[in-house]
C-alpha cells in the first residue's frame, strides 16, 4: 500500500430481527383502520401486479421495519414511512431510506442494507443488516 493512503473493507455496522405473530397483526390492522397507512406507504401496501397485500406480507415488512430500527440502535424518532420495503429483481426485498432514517443511517456509516423476510406457521420474520465501510488506519 503506497503511503498516505487508506484501505476500506465492509462492515456490519447492525443488525436487527424481528417477528410478529401474523393473527395478531391482521387484528390489529382490522381493528386500528388508519394503522395500515400510518405503517405503510401506498407501494408498499400493494403487490407488484397491484393486488392487495396479504397479513403475512405485511407483517414481515412491519417486522423489517422494526428489524431496521434495532440495527440502527432503536432511536424513538424514526418515521415508519421513512423506511419501505421495496421489491427488486426476482422478487427479492430491499430497503428504501429517506428521511429520518437515511439521517441516523448516515450518522452511523451506513452505506448499504440486506434484508431477509419470512412468515410460516403463523410467524411473520425479518432480519436486517446494515453495512458500511471501515477505514483502516494510515499506513506509513
Amino acid at each position: 500500500m503506497h503511503a498516505g493512503t487508506r484501505q476500506t473493507e465492509a462492515v456490519i455496522i447492525g443488525v436487527g430481527i424481528d417477528v410478529v405473530p401474523v393473527e395478531r397483526f391482521a387484528e390489529s390492522l382490522t381493528r386500528t383502520p388508519g394503522l395500515r397507512n400510518r405503517l405503510f406507504t401506498a407501494a408498499e401496501q400493494r403487490t407488484p401486479s397491484g393486488n392487495p397485500r396479504t397479513g403475512e406480507s405485511l407483517a414481515a415488512r412491519f417486522a423489517a421495519k422494526e428489524a431496521l430500527a434495532k440495527a440502527l440502535g432503536a432511536p424513538g424518532d424514526l418515521r415508519w414511512h421513512d423506511a419501505e420495503v421495496t421489491v427488486g429483481e426476482h422478487g427479492r426485498p430491499h430497503l428504501e431510506v429517506r428521511g429520518s432514517v437515511a439521517g441516523r443511517a448516515a450518522q452511523l456509516g451506513v452505506s448499504s442494507w440486506h434484508v431477509s423476510l419470512s412468515h410460516d406457521g403463523g410467524i411473520a420474520s425479518a432480519v436486517v443488516i446494515a453495512e458500511g465501510v471501515a477505514r483502516g488506519e494510515e499506513q506509513p
